[in-house]
């Protein structure tokens, strides 16, 4: 009943939540940019090829890439979320999605963003080479950062994936550096965030407790 109550209170305010993957709670509009859901969204096409995709998004799942902006109006959202998503940017990507985010928020409105810590994980490393563990620079480039590859994509298949993929990390971030890149752009109140602790209801809907583990996660305002 309390669920209910507070979907009724938000009807008129709009919560985006961009980047979603699979996690789309219906109190937020949700957009994403991978190939298959944009295949899946196609007419005919989607509905045949659906029962074959390895991945299938939610039906309430929008098709919307937030460096090219999101089909929305400037100054019209409450709150803007994303997790895990903007490490997956080039740097100048990643600024141009910041600025969008910034234009899309109404004034006062509320963003939140989670990424990998780029601290931590460096920490993990030099605790590495410190240990003398001769996997250590293969821990950091792989599973720990992201940043490398362990052979180069062949094939017209390969290529395809790596280009229209998203899965490699292209630019990494600590605290201070995000806090300075959203402060840039022109956020203000910016400051440490934990799961579940904005003053903004909606955002309890759409974290997730482990995405905060050895992370950046960061609120702004408008």
């Amino acid at each position: 009943m309390a669920e209910q109550n507070y979907f009724k209170m938000t009807k008129e305010k709009q919560y985006i939540h961009y980047g979603c993957g699979l996690s789309a709670p219906k109190e937020w509009k949700n957009f994403d940019t991978s190939p298959t859901l944009r295949l899946q969204k196609l007419p005919l096409i989607g509905a045949l090829v659906k029962g074959r995709l390895n991945t299938v998004f939610p039906e309430n799942v929008l098709y919307g890439d937030i460096v090219k902006g999101l089909p929305l109006e400037e100054n019209s959202c409450d709150a803007v979320y994303c997790s895990h998503v903007l490490e997956h940017l080039a740097l100048k990507d990643f600024r141009t999605a910041l600025l969008n985010t910034y234009k899309i928020l109404k004034p006062n409105g509320i963003f939140r963003c989670v990424l990998p810590d780029l601290e931590v994980i460096c920490r993990e490393y030099l605790k590495a080479v410190e240990g003398k563990d001769p996997n250590g620079s293969i821990n950091f480039m792989g599973k720990g950062s992201l940043l490398g590859l362990e052979e180069r994509p062949k094939g017209i298949k390969g290529f395809l994936t790596s280009y229209l993929g998203n899965a490699k990390h292209l630019w990494m971030w600590d605290h201070v550096s995000l806090e300075m890149e959203l402060s840039k752009v022109g956020f203000k109140n910016i400051r440490k965030a934990s799961f579940n602790d904005s003053s903004e209801g909606a955002f309890k809907f759409v974290e997730n407790k482990d995405r905060f583990e050895s992370a950046v996660a960061l609120e702004a305002v408008k």
